[in-house]
């Protein structure tokens, strides 16, 4: 793996893919990183301290279903459907 420096927030998916343990270890440090896709913001990186949680609404210890995708379709939803619905929402470039 390629040795890099994070010194931003603002990260690409591809990077993040690529360097997957560096960022964790830069998260572990407190860095916080916003994650864009097509130049547009997906996700956010945050270290588990900074996350506030009602305790009663949580599935587990540190776990909170969004969705129940088994609500939509007995099995649940494929991840290639998933990830084609956020596609059509953000768009692709």
């Amino acid at each position: 793996m390629a040795k890099i420096t994070v010194s931003d927030s603002n990260i690409g998916l591809k990077e993040l893919r690529d360097n997957v343990d560096t960022y964790i270890a830069a998260v572990k440090k407190g860095k916080k990183f916003t994650v864009y896709r097509h130049s547009k913001p997906v996700f956010a990186i945050v270290p588990p301290e900074e996350v506030e949680y009602d305790l009663d609404e949580l599935d587990g210890p540190g776990w909170k279903t969004l969705i129940d995708f088994t609500k939509i379709r007995k099995g649940g939803v494929p991840a290639e459907e998933v990830l084609a619905a956020i596609d059509r929402v953000y768009g692709q470039s």
